[in-house]
């Protein structure tokens, strides 16, 4: 057993989690408590990702600010999404909003595929992330490190708010009963609106913490949607902390099976779900209904 190549695919699945996790999360709460499957959150997650790169081409703005004003700008257009369009669709069947944000997929790509075409455009590393550490059998790169480790720290800290705090059981009674909560005085349909604002300006968060490892294209979220939806499924509809580790579990279980069968790498995940939708049809950390 090479530890090297091991250890380098764990630690490269580690941080194909980290994003996992961010962007599950995100989706796990916009379904978790608006019961919308929103296909969007890919192309808000390149959007993301063109926000940094375009404030750094055409603004001069660096990477920190970017890490704040990027998921700001692309919550702020969430927030039109769900002002003019999904509002109306609240209580249809989800396959209304799977289409709806589907078309808006299709829109944010051909725009943007237009503007700037199939080329990746490169966004360089912080200079106060540069270098690496060797841990052992693995040289990891510190922006690497700093990529999990924050994914972490905001995934941590949103389940937090949601499931511990009075804001939270606020968000889950609008899920049950919001006209009941807003009989309380509560104002439902602006805490629906901020809640899907923030879902979005997580998978903007998330597009901007990977527009230095990846290449920012219009397609970048297209195929890794897929990827998260499963995720979300296997962890659970609208769970928050199975979204958060299933999106690091199965990120470590690709990494170990691009060492242990690397043709088998691009349909790991699937096959997870597969058999986790067999033997749990509700997802590791779903509810039976």
């Amino acid at each position: 057993m090479n530890l090297q190549a091991l250890s380098g695919q764990l630690l490269v699945g580690l941080i194909n989690g980290s994003f996992y996790a961010l962007l599950s999360l995100g989706l796990a709460i916009i379904f978790g408590l608006l019961n919308v499957v929103n296909f969007a959150h890919g192309a808000l997650y390149m959007m993301g990702a063109f926000a940094a790169w375009m404030m750094a081409t055409y603004l001069g703005i660096g990477y920190w600010w970017a890490l704040l004003l990027a998921p700001a700008v692309v919550g702020v257009i969430g927030v039109v999404i769900e002002r003019l369009l999904l509002r109306r669709l609240y209580g249809l069947d989800n396959l209304y909003g799977l289409l709806l944000t589907f078309g808006l997929t299709l829109i944010a790509e051909g725009l943007f595929h237009h503007a700037y075409g199939n080329s990746g455009n490169s966004y360089p590393v912080p200079e106060f992330l540069q270098g690496g550490v060797r841990l052992g059998f693995v040289y990891m790169p510190i922006y690497r490190g700093w990529v999990v480790g924050v994914s972490i720290f905001v995934c941590t800290l949103s389940w937090y708010v949601i499931e511990q705090t009075k804001l939270g059981a606020y968000l889950r009674a609008g899920t049950e009963n919001p006209k009941l909560l807003q009989a309380f005085g509560v104002n439902v349909p602006l805490m629906f609106t901020i809640t899907y604002g923030f879902g979005v300006a997580l998978a903007a968060f998330a597009g901007v913490m990977a527009a230095p490892v990846y290449q920012v294209t219009p397609l970048m979220g297209s195929s890794l949607v897929i990827v998260v939806f499963a995720v979300v499924v296997i962890g659970g509809m609208g769970s928050i902390a199975g979204s958060i580790v299933t999106g690091l579990g199965l990120g470590l279980v690709e990494g170990l099976t691009k060492y242990l069968y690397p043709q088998a790498s691009s349909v790991v995940v699937f096959v997870v779900m597969a058999i986790v939708l067999l033997i749990r049809p509700a997802g590791l950390f779903g509810r039976e209904r």
